[in-house]
């Protein structure tokens, strides 16, 4: 049973993308509405019949009626590697308020992000949708400031565990520290460069392609590992994580740039998160060094092993992806 979890939680940053997003277009005229899908063909490459399975993962209702699918089209836009999805839905009245059930995050994969904008005459409104937040209600007004800081910073509470890779370096992170001292030097430092990371790349020209980001994650698992291993004594090892926070904090850039939350909300959720994972990892590892204390150090280098190889074979997947 512990074979099979170990081999579990390494095969889990292998089976999803960090950067998983799609974007939709919704134009209400009237009690009509088109809808159009944008999504990167990777992301629906394992699916069986995406046309009939993304329409089914998403409903669009108003005044407790569901729309109606009168008409619908799909198909791969070579130029971009996309898949394009256009249809037309019918309402019983005329649309004041949308309400949307989105779950494409259940036929892509569970960390996908699905941002999508209402237009309703000359007002505008968006929503994002993920795993944590697969339903919302589109208004076609402001939203107020604790509307937004809420929404935020529970996107980016979520973000943190959106995928097993994330999660699988913030164990390795609390494994790097060899005591209470030093693991809270590293997690302020990690925290540190992903959130500088995040801040300042979107406002540079520099916009990091998602499979670049995704690999240079990969790695950071690895160079960790390698870190634990070669170099059990080093110092400093603080400024490492500070470096690692900023490839890090790449894939928060593109969810901000691509979602439109505003900064601080979100970053703050991700921190919050982050900082209970690692001490959860660190009560969890130091209870186990208690109880395992003759082979501490073997088991030691045995995690940072298999981080090694997990964090090597994810970035090697994903440059053949």
């Amino acid at each position: 049973m512990g074979l099979r979890f170990v081999l579990w939680l390494g095969a889990l940053p292998l089976g999803a993308h960090v950067i998983s997003m799609s974007s939709g277009d919704f134009r209400i005229e009237g009690n009509r509405a088109t809808y159009e899908l944008r999504m990167p063909i990777y992301e629906i490459q394992h699916v069986p019949a995406p046309e009939k399975m993304l329409f089914e993962s998403i409903r669009f209702s108003s005044g407790g009626a569901d729309a109606r699918l009168v008409e619908k089209s799909c198909a791969e836009d070579k130029n971009d590697a996309s898949f394009r999805c256009k249809a037309v839905y019918e309402f019983p009245a005329p649309v004041e308020q949308l309400d949307v059930v989105c779950n494409f995050h259940s036929v892509t994969v569970p960390n996908h992000v699905h941002l999508l904008r209402a237009y309703l005459g000359d007002k505008t409104d968006q929503a994002v949708f993920d795993f944590s937040a697969p339903k919302a209600t589109i208004r076609f007004r402001p939203p107020t400031g604790f509307e937004t800081f809420v929404t935020g910073f529970g996107s980016g509470f979520a973000r943190a565990f959106s995928s097993g890779a994330a999660v699988l370096f913030l164990a390795c992170l609390a494994l790097a520290a060899r005591r209470n001292t030093e693991l809270v030097l590293i997690s302020l430092s990690f925290l540190a460069g992903e959130i500088a990371s995040a801040l300042i790349v979107p406002a540079t020209a520099w916009n990091p392609v998602p499979r670049f980001v995704e690999a240079a994650l990969a790695l950071t698992i690895a160079y960790l590992a390698v870190e634990i291993l070669t170099l059990p004594n080093a110092g400093q090892r603080w400024l490492v994580a500070a470096v690692l926070g900023l490839f890090h904090g790449l894939s928060y850039a593109l969810y901000l740039t691509s979602t439109g939350y505003e900064a601080m909300p979100v970053l703050l959720g991700m921190a919050v998160a982050e900082v209970l994972a690692i001490a959860v990892f660190a009560m969890l590892l130091a209870r186990l060094g208690r109880i395992f204390s003759s082979i501490a150090p073997l088991a030691s280098r045995i995690t940072a092993c298999f981080l090694l190889l997990t964090g090597l074979s994810w970035f090697f997947l994903r440059l053949r992806a």
